[in-house]
């Protein structure tokens, strides 16, 4: 996607969409419910009219950010929520049901992998691919097959699935392409440029970018076409059928499951989502110098990076992201480093979980978010004992660098 007047559209939205007293920023709107002056006005909201009547399914502030996320996205509308996951579980648990079956890459966030397991203990079947490999996405479709699930960036391992392939065979098959785009961002691409029919983003990450706050968002790209899918309620098949599809995530996932993002969170994912461009583009540049530099370690036995040129899909993702290659690095040190020792001289870095902030995160994969999965499972995803997750943030290169090679030296 063409970055030009990314910035612009947001810093502006809030001016744009109308705010109280010339205000630059839309407030925070802390009240519970909404009053009308007539009855007909409160009934017609229930009924499908735009507005609001109880901040369990959205607030002006929520609003919004929705608006922001929409314009990243060049959707046609967002449902904000209160964490990704959230945002993740209203997409598949309101548009999925018992004997459905979803094609999902195998390379995907552990907790997102956790509630596909949910799902399958609900009925809904779920195979498990190598999504980088458009062939094994098409073999695995079946008559009852629903939904194609990737992310834009896999985390830790920072596979690119064939996002173009896999939106392209999507479209000519009818099935809703669904697109975790959290550590790409819309900054480097668009779910829409891959023929995505909803994207999803936890903005507790880049487009937060602050660590300051939870919150996650689904946006219809208004390509798919909801009319030919089969899992809308009939309450909900009113008016254009463009709309069905949110209209159903958003009054299951808000109104009877009470995923709620907050205004004061809303608002805080607002303003920061301001200078996503500025962040994420220094982060990039972060990651692909740190990257480069300890692939050149002797202490270091691979980095795994697609800004790198011995990455698996470097060109895909050259293509795709535009010449930036995203904000998170992993990295295997050689067995002879002791990890944790390692780990406890770094200055600099932070020892935490959490991506897409504005400071430089590192943890140990196979220790923290793959231990549950077991040491056969993470064999099969190539996940080593001595393997790193870094998520780069914004400081200065050299420092970051610097880091790393004070703590090899111990």
């Amino acid at each position: 996607m063409s970055n030009n007047h990314f910035t612009t559209s947001i810093l502006h939205s809030d001016r744009r969409l109308g705010t109280e007293d010339g205000a630059v920023h839309k407030p925070i709107h802390p009240s519970a419910q909404y009053a009308f002056n007539k009855a007909e006005d409160l009934v017609a909201v229930f009924q499908g009219r735009p507005g609001f009547s109880y901040a369990r399914q959205g607030t002006p502030t929520t609003g919004a950010l929705e608006a922001k996320i929409t314009q990243m996205e060049e959707g046609v509308n967002s449902v904000v929520f209160a964490t990704g996951m959230a945002a993740l579980a209203a997409v598949f648990m309101t548009l999925l049901k018992q004997g459905d079956h979803i094609i999902s890459s195998q390379y995907i966030f552990g907790n997102t992998n956790s509630l596909l397991g949910t799902l399958q203990n609900l009925g809904v079947e779920v195979t498990l691919v190598d999504a980088t490999d458009l062939e094994q996405v098409k073999a695995a479709r079946r008559p009852e097959t629903r939904m194609v699930f990737v992310e834009s960036l896999a985390n830790p391992g920072t596979h690119v699935c064939d996002l173009q392939g896999i939106g392209d065979w999507c479209a000519a098959e009818r099935l809703l392409y669904v697109l975790d785009n959290t550590l790409a961002s819309p900054w480097l691409c668009t779910g829409k440029a891959v023929k995505a029919g909803l994207v999803v983003n936890s903005l507790s990450k880049h487009i937060g970018g602050h660590a300051n706050a939870l919150g996650g968002a689904v946006t219809d790209t208004g390509l798919f076409d909801w009319s030919t899918y089969p899992n809308i309620s009939d309450v909900y098949r009113t008016g254009n059928p463009a709309g069905w599809g949110l209209t159903q995530i958003k009054k299951k996932g808000l109104r009877d499951m009470g995923a709620t993002l907050s205004s004061d969170a809303a608002h805080r994912i607002a303003a920061g989502a301001e200078t996503l461009a500025l962040r994420m583009g220094k982060a990039c540049d972060n990651a692909l110098a740190l990257a480069r530099a300890l692939s050149a370690h002797p202490r270091v036995a691979r980095v795994i990076y697609p800004g790198l040129e011995q990455h698996p899909q470097h060109e895909r993702a050259k293509q795709l992201f535009g010449g930036r290659y995203g904000a998170l690095v992993a990295v295997e040190l050689d067995d002879a480093v002791d990890l944790f020792a390692f780990l406890n001289r770094l200055k600099v870095l932070v020892l935490a979980t959490h991506v897409g902030d504005n400071r430089s995160l590192v943890l140990p994969v196979a220790h923290t978010i793959y231990y549950e999965m077991g040491p056969q499972l993470r064999a099969q995803m190539g996940i080593s004992d001595n393997q790193l997750r870094i998520s780069v943030g914004i400081e200065d290169t050299n420092d970051l660098i610097q880091d790393f090679e004070q703590a090899l030296a111990g």
